[in-house]
């Protein structure tokens, strides 16, 4: 996909995860189409609530190649046009450079470069709210590493958050970076003075 249509689905993420209803001919036109996968689909639908439906969706796309933002388009045609035209008219804006975090956070870029630390997940961990789970999927968690997280760590909440965190930079290794973390974190409500804190 495209840097600058992924750039467009990511700045509207959270909109279209409350705006759109994927059950029925969104996914299935996607499947229709060979931007999908039937297993994909079926994760998709296993998700438990439409807007975590939305969300693994738009973490799957970026992944599905040249076609997949154009046929995303197609399929809101019919039922969701006045979405659909909001994601074009952003398109058809001047081609300005994707805005990087740094741009916004005041962050040192030796620390963006470096893989976080325990602590430094730790506040990350007590800052996040109901936004952790979309944060972590675009990192690359799978629907199941979460709910082993939820299932751990029951009664609390930085707990479910820091093991999902913890498994995120286990799994990445050095390319668990501070910079990749504050990619996934530009589509939440964290304000950016939070997070300065964080990765001082």
């Amino acid at each position: 996909m495209d840097p600058r249509h992924k750039e467009i689905l990511r700045k509207h993420r959270l909109d279209l995860s409350n705006q759109i209803l994927i059950d029925d001919t969104i996914v299935q036109f996607l499947y229709q189409e060979n931007i999908l996968t039937e297993s994909q689909v079926d994760e998709i639908q296993s998700q438990i609530s439409n807007k975590k439906k939305t969300l693994r969706l738009l973490d799957i796309l970026p992944t599905r190649g040249p076609r997949a933002f154009g046929t995303f388009l197609n399929s809101l045609e019919e039922e969701f046009t006045w979405v659909r035209d909001k994601l074009l008219q952003d398109l058809e804006q001047p081609n300005v450079p994707v805005q990087s975090p740094t741009d916004e956070w005041n962050i040192p870029e030796v620390t963006l470069r470096a893989v976080p630390s325990d602590r430094q997940l730790s506040r990350l961990a007590s800052r996040l709210g109901s936004e952790w789970e979309s944060v972590l999927l675009d990192l690359g968690l799978s629907t199941g590493a979460l709910y082993r997280c939820r299932a751990d760590h029951p009664l609390s909440l930085h707990g479910q958050v820091l093991a999902g965190l913890i498994q995120w930079r286990q799994s990445q290794g050095r390319s668990a970076t501070v910079h990749r973390l504050l990619q996934s974190l530009q589509s939440t409500d964290v304000h950016p003075s939070t997070l300065d804190e964080v990765f001082q």
